[in-house]
This record gives C-alpha cells, structure tokens and sequence, in this order.
C-alpha cells in the first residue's frame, strides 16, 4: 500500500496495466496497403484500480483516454504492454478465456443512444446479459424489473424501445444493463458528457449510491474534472497518449503539479461572479502536437510557459511525491524543496522516459 493507503500497482490490484501501448497503423498505397507511421493513441500508460476503489481518467479530446478504456476490456487489441485483471494476464487472452473475466468487467459507454440496438426492447437488452449470467428463464423477468428498479426506473419500461426514452434514461438503462452480469469493475466512458447538467448530477449520485450498496470499483473517464471531483478515490491525467498526474483526487485540486492540470482546473466554472472576475488563470495557448510524430522529450512542453531546454528534449519520468502523488515534469508547481529533495523516480515511469529527476523552475 502506499502512503496514501490507496492500491500500488501489481499483484494485488483488481486491474492492473503495465507499459501499455496502442499504435494505430497508417495506412497508404493505391493497389497494395502499406503501414507509413503510426498514430501514438496510448503511450506506454501504466496504471492499477484497488477493490472498490474508483479511478479517474480525465484529459482534453484526443488524449486517448476512449482507446485506453477500450483496450482495457479488449475491444481494441495493444500493441504491447500487459494488462492483468485479478492477477490474470487478459493482454493476449482468447475470446473463450475472456468470457469469465468480460463478466466481471464491464462497460458503459458514452452515447446510450448508439450503445442500446434500437430494434429491439429493454426487456430483451436485459434479458441477454441474464441468460449469459445462467439465470433462469423464469427469472428474468423479475430480475429485469428489479434492475430498473435499482437504476430509478419503473417496471412498465420494460416494453419501451430505447428511442422513447430521454437521454439520462437511456443512460440508467446501459448502467442496468452493466450490472445484469453482476460485475466487479465498471469502466465507464463519459457516461455523462451527453447529458444536461442537472442529470449529470443523477446518474453520478446513481453510481456512487451503486458503488456503496454492491461494492463496485470503476474506471471513469472524461474530459471535465469537474465532473470527476466527488467520485474518484484517484486521478489520472493524460496528455497525447501519456499520463502526465496521478493523484489522490483531494490533493490534484489544491496541489496540482503539473501545468497541465493547473490549466485543466483553471478551465473550470465558477459559480460565483466575483470570484470568478478575481481568479488569476492559466492560459495554454498553441497547437497540440501530432499524436503520429510526437515531439521528443514532455509533449505538453511547446504549450508550457515554465518550458525550458530539458523538457524539449528529455521525458521526464512520473516523480513520486508525498502521499502517493505521482507528476511527470521537469519543473513541477507547488513542490517545496524538502518535498523535491525526497522524490523518487517511479516504477510506473515510461521507458522511454529520462532518469534525471525534477527541480524547481526558476
């Protein structure tokens, strides 16, 4: 356990992933299809989630947090890398050596609309994963109201086609479907990116309320940390296919390090006018550099103003900080020197990345 008391990564973790990699070919040639370069959607990402412990992945749009999910359930292969579920190398397991484990790991995705088959009934969406499970045919009729139930909708719904239904329903709807097969792990694709503001509130009250009564542990991921604040044990932030922070969740919002996610909090609403005329921002201007040529040493470096010669040209390595706190930068924010002379070079860094540690910017 580390000083946080949350999970380390390795042999006791639910999920664990070691220096997993997602290369999308690029393809080019009229008659004859030939690999020209490689799309860098994951890149070399190691991360674990503890039994009932619930991780955030948050990041702008094309950082590969999607792919990362996906791939961890196996709907993308890796590249390399290898991902362990209970101990269990899943990395290259066969579709009948998944079975067991797909029902414990399950998925929400992020648009219910397209993830539900229009076709055909929710008593029927439910009723697939039941059977899978072995349940009685006599049962599942009553289990599949009892799952309605338990996401906040009534028995009658059963004989609605997903289009008559709102989109924070349809949402509950894929969540019950999720726990048909009385999983373990939940990975959840922004589950709430599509909804209004005041049902994202519901189904994130619905999954914490399910997380408490059954003990779940989830994998969430989205792009506002706003929206993760009150549901993660943990956050990681990813940047261009590599994780730039990991956190426990209360200390990424007073003590970020990496500009990154300084920039990622700054991006967030405040309520209250006054306070938000007051509050001194972070700025990230220029492009994001192409995840198919990646710029050596700290991707975010061409956006950082704290940028100097080391990070263009060096990755710097995820430095461990007190109580858990992982960052990867040269030069990190609210770090004193006693806290920077005490950091070591974690395990979790990438390979590629460099064995100096950080120092204060000047």
């Amino acid at each position: 356990m580390s000083e946080s008391g949350l999970p380390e990564q390795g042999p006791g973790a639910l999920l664990a992933v070691d220096h997993l990699r997602v290369l999308f070919p690029v393809k080019a040639g009229l008659i004859i299809d030939r690999t020209v370069s490689r799309v860098h959607a994951v890149d070399d990402v190691s991360l674990s989630i503890g039994t009932g412990e619930t991780l955030g992945v948050v990041g702008e749009s094309g950082c590969g947090k999607t792919t990362l999910i996906r791939a961890l359930v196996r709907l993308i292969k890796a590249t390399s890398g290898q991902i362990h579920f209970r101990d269990l190398d899943i990395t290259a397991a066969s579709r009948r050596q998944l079975l067991p484990v797909r029902r414990e790991m399950q998925m929400v995705f992020q648009d219910p609309q397209a993830s539900l088959n229009p076709r055909k009934r929710i008593r029927q969406i439910l009723a697939t994963p039941l059977a899978l499970r072995g349940l009685p045919r006599a049962e599942i009729e009553a289990e599949s109201r009892r799952l309605l139930d338990r996401v906040g909708l009534r028995p009658e719904h059963l004989g609605r086609f997903p289009h008559e239904f709102s989109g924070g329903q349809r949402q509950r709807i894929g969540i019950a479907r999720a726990l048909a097969m009385q999983p373990k792990l939940i990975l959840l694709d922004e589950p709430v990116s599509a909804l209004d503001v005041s049902i994202q509130a519901q189904v994130i009250n619905l999954l914490d309320d399910l997380k408490e009564d059954l003990g779940l542990s989830y994998l969430f991921v989205a792009h506002d940390l706003s929206v993760v604040r009150h549901v993660s044990d943990r956050i990681a932030v990813m940047y261009l296919g590599k994780v730039m922070e990991l956190s426990p969740a209360a200390e990424l919002y007073t003590k970020p390090m990496h500009p990154y996610t300084q920039a990622l909090l700054d991006a967030i609403p405040i309520p209250d006018p006054a306070e938000n005329r007051k509050r001194v921002r972070t700025v990230v201007t220029g492009e994001v550099p192409s995840p198919i040529d990646p710029p050596d040493g700290c991707r975010f470096a061409s956006r950082c103003r704290h940028a100097s010669d080391i990070c263009r040209t060096v990755e710097p390595p995820l430095t461990r900080y007190a109580n858990g706190h992982l960052a990867a930068c040269h030069h990190p924010q609210n770090v004193s020197a006693a806290e920077l002379a005490a950091a070591v070079r974690s395990p979790l860094s990438p390979t590629s990345a460099g064995e100096q540690l950080p120092t204060l910017a000047a």
